[in-house]
């Protein structure tokens, strides 16, 4: 695991949303895709990234006194911009994969996106990390001669 790559684990493939999309449409993303964390993007460029966790704290409480339309009304009017964390940490694809993991633990993010060259090329999640460790885990030892 110690000359593992970033870019070796990484997915590649990385659902994104636009800045001005909104709250309901990011629920239906992570749904439909199954994922918990999705770049924000404004004319291409990385601006943040939000969570499931993010998304659940800006909806409202079971407790609210709202009706269902004003929370639906209010809910259809916060976008990205408003409950996104702005400048996520980022790696590179050539960035060590323990590195990478330690950055998750230390700031206690489950994944971060991989930029090259200004461009988003991936992201590497705490699934890709276990991933990685069980399959080098598996690989049977190289043979040892005397």
């Amino acid at each position: 695991m110690i000359n593992e790559k970033v870019m070796d684990w990484m997915s590649r493939t990385v659902l994104t949303i636009n800045a001005d999309q909104t709250l309901p449409e990011a629920h239906a993303l992570m749904k439909e895709y199954n994922v918990r964390r999705l770049p924000v993007l404004e004319q291409g460029r990385l601006v943040g990234i939000v969570t499931l966790g993010d998304l659940r704290e800006a909806s409202p409480s079971d407790a609210t006194s709202l009706s269902i339309f004003e929370l639906n009304y209010l809910l259809a009017r916060l976008t990205m911009q408003d409950i996104m964390t702005r400048d996520p940490l980022t790696v590179a694809p050539n960035t060590r994969l323990a590195e990478a993991a330690k950055l998750m633990l230390h700031h206690k993010v489950g994944g971060l996106p991989v930029m090259e060259d200004g461009s988003l090329v991936g992201i590497i999640t705490e699934t890709d990390i276990f991933r990685a460790y069980v399959h080098l885990a598996e690989e049977p030892a190289g043979e040892v001669t005397a």
